[in-house]
């Protein structure tokens, strides 16, 4: 249940002196968390970055890399001048660590330190990738989360816990989505099998085992894990090993902190460049839609398949961190009424989505991707501009494989023959060209097309009650309501030219 934050305990005021655990400090979301808290409360007391790495100095170079040394930091680093570099030294604080291994890796002193000084932990780390290896992904997004609510365990000051997931943990749902967590064991189809976390780490390290061989063996041992985790995440009902194990990681979430510290999960939909601050338009690494704009723009991307009526649930990344910073607010044992402190049962789960409130279509991305190359075109090796073409847009998974039978795979059987009739330099040359952009479009389609015909659409009544509970103040400077946005100015005005200028430099 979500208290009242009163104009005196507004959001940068709960923050002020608290020690702060971000997981996924070096992922996209972990960045503007860290950068967000930094700027509205300089006077936080330390946040603490666990990164991979072998040692403290690499994990300090890794944190001065990946994370400060972003132009995300940019206006943080102009509001400090020539102290910036001591703020940060004073306020965060690499950690060679790593969530698959308890208290992160962390001894001594320093976990100690760090134990006592905890109030918040913000859990971000998470392998994305959707067809992991099952026992990497277990590993990060299952046993991670038990990790991180042992360590909670051991931090007598600590109020919150968020758990970043996803709004896909839901799989292929139709209809209206609720906040909802999951109870133990639950499944997404009707199965024989029963679901049961520990019994699914043992057949990861089992079949491990099984499968494990020399050097010249591991391509074999990767894809056989990989073919585990996808069949485990379809005998249960989901879609991919990456949301499967989310799934998996919010039940270990609520079983490891029942009725003890504060827990939340936010789930995200979409993630795309943030909105408005500090950076209009920055985003990083290649997102989900990012992967179609992309191709489009290079022009390796001649059809897709996806539905342009429907929903494509996307929110910026800034909305998102917000969320996560309100919720933490609102949840934080300190800032709740005393007959709430620590007495959680399940974890309470915000949606961070835009598809009920303010839904938009794919026809948007498209429309305004044919309109920003049309003003903007890119110029080719030759000098000369790109010409834009038009996407062919299939709704069906039927329709769109006629097509690719059609368009590619029977000219590249074609060529493929030519070939090695003809011993032809030129019709070698044309095959891999049509069989390049043949394996682009199809990765693009097995990585993104579930997310495309997705028919769901995610409740967001906790968000809204989380919003309407704030003072005016903090929903303008902690603006989450996607209802704000206007998705056709924000993708031709914000997100593609981010996406051109910090992803396709």
């Amino acid at each position: 249940m979500v208290g009242t934050m009163e104009e005196t305990s507004r959001i940068p005021g709960y923050f002020k002196n608290k020690g702060i655990l971000i997981t996924g400090a070096t992922g996209f979301l972990g960045k503007i968390l860290v950068e967000k808290i930094l700027r509205v409360q300089p006077d936080v007391k330390r946040i603490y970055l666990p990164v991979r790495a072998p040692d403290a100095e690499s994990a300090k170079k890794r944190v001065e890399t990946e994370v400060i040394g972003k132009e995300l930091f940019g206006l943080l680093r102009e509001t400090h001048g020539k102290g910036f570099q001591s703020f940060i030294e004073e306020k965060v604080v690499p950690l060679a660590g790593d969530i698959i291994h308890e208290n992160l890796g962390v001894e001594g002193p320093q976990l100690s330190q760090m134990t006592q000084e905890l109030n918040v932990i913000v859990n971000g780390a998470a392998t994305t990738n959707f067809y992991e290896r099952y026992d990497v992904a277990l590993d990060v997004n299952v046993m991670g989360v038990k990790h991180i609510c042992q360590l909670a365990k051991q931090c007598p000051n600590l109020e919150v816990v968020l758990h970043v997931s996803t709004a896909y943990v839901v799989g292929e749902k139709q209809g209206v989505i609720l906040e909802r967590a999951f109870k133990q064991g639950e499944t997404l189809r009707e199965t024989e099998a029963e679901l049961d976390i520990h019994a699914e780490l043992r057949l990861a390290r089992d079949y491990q085992r099984q499968v494990a061989g020399d050097d010249a063996e591991q391509k074999n041992e990767r894809k056989a894990m990989k073919e585990l985790g996808l069949a485990r995440a379809r005998e249960f009902g989901w879609p991919n090993t990456y949301v499967f194990t989310k799934a998996l990681g919010e039940m270990m979430l609520a079983r490891e902190l029942a009725g003890g510290v504060p827990g939340v999960i936010v789930r995200p939909s979409i993630i795309t460049s943030i909105q408005k601050e500090p950076l209009p338009g920055w985003v990083e690494g290649t997102r989900t839609i990012d992967a179609i704009l992309i191709g489009y723009a290079k022009q390796s991307l001649s059809c897709f398949l996806a539905d342009l009526q429907l929903t494509m649930d996307v929110i910026p990344g800034d909305m998102v961190v917000n969320a996560m910073m309100a919720a933490t607010v609102a949840h934080a044992s300190s800032s709740a009424p005393a007959d709430q402190q620590k007495t959680t049962t399940t974890p309470t789960v915000y949606h961070a989505t835009s598809s009920l409130r303010n839904p938009a279509p794919y026809a948007v991305l498209y429309r305004t991707g044919l309109r920003y190359f049309s003003d903007h075109p890119r110029v080719g090796k030759d000098g000369r501009p790109v010409r834009t073409r038009k996407v062919h847009f299939f709704g069906t998974v039927a329709g769109f494989t006629a097509y690719m039978v059609l368009r590619y795979r029977l000219p590249l059987e074609l060529l493929r023959l030519l070939s090695l009739l003809c011993c032809g330099l030129l019709f070698s040359r044309l095959y891999a060209d049509l069989d390049r952009k043949y394996r682009f479009v199809m990765r693009l389609v097995d990585l993104y097309g579930p997310f495309a015909l997705f028919r769901g659409i995610f409740d967001d009544a906790n968000v809204e009650r989380l919003r309407m509970a704030m003072p005016v103040a903090d929903r303008v400077e902690f603006n989450f309501d996607p209802k704000t946005v206007d998705w056709d100015d924000y993708f031709y005005k914000i997100h593609i030219p981010g996406v051109m200028k910090y992803v396709l430099n």
